[in-house]
């Protein structure tokens, strides 16, 4: 598997050892790994960077799994949506339905072989659509530049990062300059396989204007089109 076309897993787990055997086992079988220690870590690691699946034990300090996997599905998450498989010692039926409930894909009671730990997650990731590819252009945007290589604007003095859901939507809108992309289409092209539903999509078209535009209320490059959804209209070469 090529290192450039490799699913991105997020391993988050309070016990060291076991997050470094995850981690190497992971790695071993061709994937791009990375490892939390805890809920608050792992937020951290998801504005940052874009994943495919993530890996969260339920029993942690703090914020556990099931609570960390409940916000994310929330319609004001400021993380990109991904695929969860979660792991937990506690096997009884009610915890794995409060698991599925919270909006976990799969559900694997320790201890597990690793093997079936590999088969869970590569029938999750087949599951998932293929993310929108990434435009190799950079867009002006007035004073910014949306930079898909690096996802992120900058202006002549500062560089702003996006979170992992504004730049999964701004990758989807970038591919198609111009164009009216609906809300489904959107939620597909920029949710890593996770359903969301259009008031998600609003919430996080506001966000991205506050950074864009100069007049959030008045926008003239990320626009809605009544009926149809929503185009992004950089400005001409």
């Amino acid at each position: 598997m090529s290192l450039a076309l490799a699913p991105h897993i997020l391993v988050v787990d309070d016990d060291t050892r076991l997050r470094g055997l995850l981690g190497r086992y992971l790695g071993e079988q061709g994937f791009v790994v990375s490892t939390a220690r805890n809920a608050e870590d792992a937020r951290a690691k998801l504005k940052s960077l874009s994943y495919d699946l993530m890996v969260l034990d339920v029993m942690m300090p703090g914020e556990n799994g099931f609570e960390l996997t409940r916000a994310m599905r929330t319609a004001d998450a400021d993380v990109r949506p991904l695929p969860i498989l979660l792991l937990t010692a506690r096997g009884e039926t009610d915890d794995r339905i409060q698991g599925l409930e919270a909006g976990a894909d799969d559900y694997l009671m320790k201890p597990f072989e690793p093997r079936e730990l590999l088969l869970r997650i590569n029938a999750i990731l087949r599951r998932a659509p293929k993310p929108v590819a990434k435009t190799k252009t950079a867009l002006r945007l007035g004073a910014w530049i949306y930079d898909p290589e690096r996802d992120e604007l900058r202006s002549a003095d500062e560089t702003v990062a996006l979170t992992g859901m504004e730049a999964g939507l701004m990758r989807a809108l970038a591919a198609s300059p111009g164009q009216v992309l609906s809300r489904e289409t959107l939620a597909e092209g920029s949710a890593g396989g996770q359903p969301i539903n259009d008031r998600t999509i609003d919430v996080q078209v506001t966000r991205l204007r506050r950074k864009i535009e100069a007049d959030a209320k008045n926008p003239r490059y990320l626009v809605t089109v009544r009926g149809g959804g929503y185009c992004l209209r950089p400005d001409p070469e």
